[in-house]
């Protein structure tokens, strides 16, 4: 019928279909040998080749881990020998070591030797500062370090430390209430009171509060009282002052009138008048030297007397004291006791105990006196 035949159209078409599919295998290969050499090119060389294609000059960094150890540590050292005077090591002392940039100091302790050693330093500059218990503090000029020096401090001689006298100044008016509080206790035969005999020399001067805290304290003891009463029985007994009268009553009177006496005696020679005069009221014990010495300084204070700057005045404080109070004695003595005569006896019965007692301090009470306190010399 004129058909070509089935067999040769099939055998055509295989033949061209793989004509064309032949490259493609060379093709795959060429393109894997391609990935593999660039897989074995390092990335830096190739970011290297792509900033050199584009004009960017590559800037190299440090590694990171250098960087961290060149500032957390250094290479210097410093070290030294801390000793004393005499050259001995001093052991246990603290030893600073102060940048001068103002970071954080370091600080260690001496060796049994007296050896320090700094390591690990930074560069820069520094200095030391040593303190040690009872040594002055030591402190070293500035100096400079720089890589891996290792820095000896020429020894360390330390000064002993200046010693520092601690004075205590208390104020004048404390001194003298300790004073008081002593002179109160103290007793002939450990009853009779002996409160106005300073046995210490340079006794602190006493206010007018403590003046008057004295007297009264003085004046109104309870042994005192006593002795005021026995004065009153004497006169009784002796009919003195016949004006009283006797009994009871005269008795009453009498005892009131010695008690008047002595208060208005004690205060005015003991507290208002050296307040006034700023005068002391007390007799100060002198313990030493010839008997004729003594004896004077006993009569004489009653004359003359210690004022509160630490000079001597006449004892104006006692003598207008006594006469005071013997011209007030009129307004209670008996009318036929009164008068300029009875100012004058009283005052002349006030000095002359004065003159006594003085003796009677002078010479004996101190042997007889509790709580004396410790001699001191003059």
């Amino acid at each position: 019928m004129g058909l070509p035949e089935p067999r040769a159209v099939a055998s055509f078409l295989p033949r061209k279909i793989s004509r064309r599919m032949a490259p493609r295998p060379r093709l795959f290969a060429l393109i894997a040998w391609a990935l593999l050499l660039l897989s074995l090119v390092p990335a830096s060389t190739f970011a290297q080749q792509q900033t050199a294609a584009l004009g960017v000059r590559p800037v190299s960094l440090p590694d990171a881990p250098v960087a961290k150890t060149l500032i957390t540590e250094g290479s210097a050292s410093v070290a030294g020998t801390v000793l004393d005077l005499s050259g001995a090591s001093v052991p246990g002392a603290d030893v600073t070591l102060i940048p001068r940039d103002g970071t954080q100091p370091r600080t260690m302790q001496s060796e049994a030797n007296g050896e320090f050693d700094f390591v690990r330093i930074l560069p820069g500059s520094y200095l030391v500062m040593v303190n040690a218990k009872g040594f002055a503090v030591f402190t070293s000029g500035e100096f400079d370090l720089t890589m891996q020096q290792a820095y000896q401090i020429p020894d360390i001689s330390l000064s002993l430390a200046s010693t520092n006298m601690e004075v205590i100044v208390r104020p004048t008016e404390l001194i003298a209430a300790e004073q008081i509080r002593a002179e109160e206790m103290q007793r002939l035969v450990g009853v009779i009171p002996n409160f106005y005999t300073s046995y210490v020399y340079d006794a602190a001067p006493l206010t007018s509060k403590q003046k008057f805290s004295l007297a009264v304290r003085g004046t109104f003891d309870p042994v005192s009282i006593l002795g005021v009463g026995f004065a009153a029985g004497v006169e009784q007994a002796t009919n003195a002052f016949a004006g009283y009268g006797q009994g009871a009553a005269g008795y009453s009177k009498r005892f009131a009138a010695k008690f008047v006496d002595g208060r208005t005696s004690d205060m005015l020679t003991h507290a208002v008048f050296p307040s006034l005069l700023h005068q002391d009221p007390r007799y100060y014990y002198l313990g030493s030297g010839s008997v004729k010495t003594r004896l004077w300084h006993a009569v004489g204070s009653a004359f003359i007397t210690r004022t509160d700057s630490g000079g001597t005045a006449p004892n104006y404080s006692y003598l207008l004291g006594d006469l005071s109070a013997a011209g007030l004695s009129n307004l209670y003595y008996p009318q036929a006791n009164r008068g300029v005569g009875l100012v004058f006896t009283n005052a002349a019965v006030g000095l002359a105990g004065r003159i006594g007692g003085n003796i009677f301090r002078e010479f004996l009470s101190k042997r007889l006196t509790t709580n004396v306190p410790a001699e001191r010399t003059p």
